[in-house]
């Protein structure tokens, strides 16, 4: 059963990471295509975290959820937007890899 929540909980992150994508490509709910689908994409990822609830933590599986969308969009961000990838916030993506795998240990203990 807890690896099974594993398995929920990394795939919500990564259809939150899909939805974060697609509104930024909804500009604004500008573009129907990008705003559909990431309306589907918040309601998948919701779902799959609440599955993951069902063996985790709720605590712990929120934020592991948060985590894994915030890192994930912001490598995205440089790689598909050319956004920055000044040392200071690329260290703070570090913090919110170390926070998420405390988190992880310490639930363990």
């Amino acid at each position: 059963m807890l690896q099974t929540a594993w398995l929920w909980l990394l795939a919500a992150g990564a259809v939150e990471i899909a939805m974060a994508v697609s509104l930024k490509f909804a500009q604004g709910w500008t573009r129907p295509i990008p705003s559909v689908l990431g309306i589907v994409t918040a309601l998948a990822s919701v779902f799959l975290l609440t599955h993951a609830m069902r063996g985790l933590p709720a605590g712990t599986a929120y934020a592991i959820w948060t985590g894994i969308g915030s890192v994930g969009v912001t490598v995205l961000g440089i790689v598909l937007f050319g956004e920055s990838m000044q040392p200071a916030r690329l260290a703070c993506i570090g913090l919110v890899i170390a926070g998420t795998v405390g988190l992880n240990f310490f639930n363990a203990a």
